[in-house]
């Protein structure tokens, strides 16, 4: 059996790792947490079998195995990035690009979606799909929604409201949240230990996922409690998909942001619309 390959997000943050010899300095370069880029390199030496880094105090230095792997990785992701834009072909004319991660197109856009084409039955949707910040170095979209802190996403950038984070579960699910499973949606700032630290108490997480959107999945399917952004979460609410696990809310340091090109005027009767859907209109 060919053994499976590491996920592409830790190698990426391996090369950035790699060649400023800084969690923190590859976090900042590639728009992600520092912890979430110590974590995506200790998941590759699991993977591997060999440590990568030697950690001290003042910084990394590279074992002989991650010096060997350094140069294949960073043309690896050369040639991607280079195979990748020969592929961009999709017409743009009265096309309007966003690009936002799964979870949001999922969540937040597509529930209303179908209102906003009736509005404007002349404009084309295009979605990219983005997950960290970086990613939306690399495309050209009329529409941004990125998710992380305001220093990551830029000036320009308007956080989506509500921005706390609440613990939801599926309306069957019945029990406390000392009882339940808790769902942790791992790479971003504030989570369960927030959540301990605001409100008291040590919850300790059960299933692990990588995003908001599959915690949110898992907690439909009543899986657990998910803790996500209250942004993400409001039309699972409205629809009685899920419901609070907890009356409370916690601040969170990252959110889900937009900035459009405000030249274009399909852009910003998008983000109007977004803005009043997700109850943010004071903001535009």
């Amino acid at each position: 059996m060919v053994k499976a390959l590491p996920p592409l997000a830790w190698f990426r943050a391996f090369e950035a790792a790699a060649r400023r010899l800084s969690f923190t300095a590859a976090a900042e370069e590639i728009g992600m947490t520092q912890s979430a880029v110590s974590q995506h390199v200790k998941s590759l030496e699991t993977s591997l079998g060999v440590p990568l880094f030697i950690r001290r105090a003042r910084g990394l230095s590279l074992t002989d195995d991650g010096r060997k792997l350094l140069p294949q990785v960073g043309t690896a992701l050369e040639t991607l990035s280079a195979a990748a834009s020969a592929f961009d072909r999709v017409p743009t004319q009265n096309v309007l690009t966003v690009a936002s991660s799964v979870s949001v197109a999922q969540w937040i856009i597509s529930p209303g979606l179908a209102e906003f084409t009736r509005i404007h039955p002349n404009i084309r949707i295009r979605f990219l799909s983005t997950i960290w910040p970086d990613d939306f170095h690399t495309v050209r979209a009329d529409v941004e929604i990125p998710f992380g802190s305001q220093k990551q996403v830029g000036r320009d950038a308007v956080m989506l409201e509500p921005n706390g984070l609440i613990a939801l579960k599926s309306p069957s699910l019945e029990g406390t949240l000392q009882s339940l499973p808790l769902i942790e949606s791992v790479g971003t700032s504030d989570g369960w230990k927030t959540w301990g630290d605001v409100l008291g108490g040590s919850p300790k997480p059960q299933i692990f996922v990588d995003s908001y959107g599959a915690a949110l999945n898992l907690a439909v399917d009543g899986n657990g409690v998910a803790l996500v952004s209250e942004v993400l979460a409001q039309n699972a609410l409205r629809t009685g998909q899920l419901v609070l696990a907890c009356d409370a809310a916690v601040p969170c340091k990252e959110g889900y942001y937009l900035r459009i090109d405000e030249s274009d005027p399909t852009a910003q009767q998008f983000r109007d619309w977004l803005f009043e859907k997700t109850n943010n209109g004071a903001a535009s």
